[in-house]
């Protein structure tokens, strides 16, 4: 235990003796978390909308405004030629069309039905799916307005969890992970090829110490530095976003050093094959964009391809992003969450081992 003490006191100084590793570590996440979850919010605004009137009714006037002042559309194109809005969609001017007929009123008026032609460019699926969306929801809250006491059927959507669908919400918890994937891999890749680099690993390769010795020295400093934080992303997430977990924030904790020690496994393993900074940063970014656009934290692992939900189950990061959601948004117990505890801390024990076994005390 001596020697351990010894090694971890080496590792600590070692850190915070470097100028730019503090500031990666504490600085760029706490950076990051405030930044990321402004840009990463898939609601679209500011959609470029076409019009192809055909009946100037007031009615459809009525209806044009309505999809005005929802926020979500701005008119870019009004006109009463196909040609010029499909033009306006090839040449990337509007998003999606909407085509009112000629007999728009009195289809309405008379029997209570219309259709709407409504064409959406799917060069970028996701902004034209959720233009039309959008479009369908518009037009059938309008439809009820008219229909008024002849609505047969009344519908009623309740959010749960998340009632506002504040983006945010469900944005930072999985942002918080991204920060320790970031840090937990990379900066203890670049710790032991440092050392490479700089010819000091020699002068512990020679001495007694065993690789499992070795290894926990190295992954210790980075479990502290990780919790602490996941510790500040939690306090940044009250003060600037008012989130505060439902569930307990000891699971969190559980969770954060199970992922941290699979993190730093795979860091270290990186370590282990990369003689240099740039093959280790290469490779640990490979590795990252892996974990993280696997990870569910952008999409939805169900609207993955079959093959690829059976590969994030040897994804740390799928199971602690799912784990963290449920713990902010729905207070899940450790009842709820105990296959993804054990499968995270399987996974930690896994890259661990494989962290000891490709270590080499010779040849480095």
């Amino acid at each position: 235990m001596k020697i351990l003490k010894f090694l971890l006191e080496k590792e600590f100084k070692q850190i915070f003796r470097d100028a730019f590793l503090p500031k990666m570590i504490f600085i760029v996440p706490m950076i990051q978390l405030l930044i990321l979850p402004l840009a990463a919010n898939f609601e679209m605004r500011n959609i470029h909308l076409g019009i192809i009137d055909h009946s100037h009714s007031t009615v459809s006037d009525k209806m044009i405004e309505k999809i005005t002042s929802s926020g979500y559309f701005d008119i870019t194109t009004y006109t009463q030629s196909n040609a010029t809005a499909i033009q306006s969609i090839e040449q990337d001017i509007c998003d999606a069309i909407i085509e009112i007929p000629a007999d728009f009123e009195t289809s309405l008026v008379k029997e209570n039905s219309t259709t709407l032609m409504i064409s959406v460019n799917a060069v970028n699926g996701t902004k034209g799916g959720l233009a039309g969306q959008y479009l369908s929801n518009i037009l059938a809250e309008y439809s009820a307005e008219l229909n008024g006491k002849n609505v047969l059927l009344n519908t009623s959507t309740s959010n749960l969890y998340n009632p506002n669908l504040n983006y945010k919400t469900f944005m930072v918890p999985g942002i918080m992970v991204f920060l320790l994937t970031i840090l937990c891999s990379t900066l203890s890749a670049l710790n032991i090829v440092n050392e490479k680099e700089r010819g000091t690993i020699e002068q512990i390769n020679v001495t007694p110490i065993s690789k499992n010795m070795f290894i926990l020295s190295k992954s210790t400093p980075f479990m502290a530095i990780g919790l602490v934080v996941i510790t500040l992303s939690m306090f940044i997430a009250w003060i600037v976003y008012g989130l505060v977990p439902k569930g307990s924030f000891g699971l969190i904790y559980l969770f954060a050093v199970g992922y941290i020690l699979s993190m730093t496994a795979i860091g270290l393993i990186i370590a282990n094959y990369s003689s240099n900074t740039s093959q280790a940063m290469f490779i640990a970014m490979f590795f990252i964009m892996i974990f993280v656009l696997m990870s569910g934290l952008f999409t939805p692992v169900s609207s993955m391809p079959e093959w690829a939900q059976i590969m994030t189950y040897i994804n740390p990061a799928r199971h602690f992003i799912e784990v963290i959601r449920m713990i902010y948004l729905k207070g899940s117990t450790i009842a709820d969450v105990w296959s993804q505890l054990l499968t995270i801390y399987f996974l930690a024990i896994i890259g661990n081992v494989i962290a000891v076994r490709t270590y080499s005390k010779s040849h480095q």
